[in-house]
């Protein structure tokens, strides 16, 4: 992969035998990213566990102390009061039935984020095919199927992350932007890495923790000491 001047200079500057100290990698990442736009800062945890078995899934939901620095638009399935108190709770769009066709009919995704009530389940499902492989199906898991639309609301406005791992066992997860500086992005980082940590499978042996990457969205990786006590 072609990569450009300023990203090579940039890893020329990272040792790449070292475990970095995690504020200390955060704070490279935001001294040298050099693009134009606002970067964001991601994570990629690589752990010991097979994602193939049921027992050794590792997925959740976490509230960013800081947030993520996105704006995310919030999709509600709910009816009468619960979805009265969506809207309320600044859900940008909530609906049923007609939402469902027009995901159907139109493909229309102007969506980051899928709430949807227990009872409304049943016609979700019928967009499992679209919704699933892009990561927006509903899940009690993480908190996106609850009676509570309006909490779920207001906890994906204010920076609530999903993590779960890929086919190749790594979480990749944002927590935040390049201009939060390195003590923000640290609380999100100690806060995501602490929910993988309690995550971890019974049935996981051996190192959880493999490797830790963060790298700015036009960076090169920095990898980080995430065993160490946080």
């Amino acid at each position: 992969m072609f990569r450009g001047k300023k990203y090579q200079e940039i890893a020329k500057q990272i040792d790449k035998t070292a475990l970095y100290d995690p504020k200390e990698g955060l704070e490279f990442i935001c001294k040298t990213a050099s693009a134009k736009f606002d970067e964001t800062v991601e994570l990629h945890v690589k752990l010991g566990v097979d994602s193939r078995h049921a027992d050794q899934q590792v997925r959740g939901a976490i509230v960013l102390p800081n947030g993520t620095g996105k704006s995310v638009r919030v999709l509600v399935f709910a009816k009468g009061d619960k979805a009265e108190a969506a809207k309320a709770a600044g859900a940008d769009y909530v609906g049923d039935m007609d939402l469902v066709e027009k995901i159907q009919k139109e493909n229309w995704f102007d969506f980051d984020v899928v709430v949807a009530t227990p009872d409304m389940m049943g016609v979700v499902g019928r967009l499992g095919k679209v919704l699933g492989p892009k990561g927006l199906m509903p899940s009690p898991k993480s908190g996106t199927v609850t009676p509570d639309a309006a909490k779920a609301v207001t906890e994906a406005k204010a920076g609530k992350v999903e993590y779960r791992l890929d086919k190749t066992n790594i979480i990749h997860c944002p927590i935040g932007k390049v201009s939060f500086g390195a003590d923000k992005l640290f609380e999100n980082y100690s806060a995501l890495i602490g929910a993988i940590i309690k995550a971890k499978p019974a049935a996981a042996k051996g190192q959880y923790i493999k490797s830790c990457v963060a790298a700015s969205t036009m960076g090169p990786g920095v990898k980080m000491n995430a065993n160490k006590q946080l």
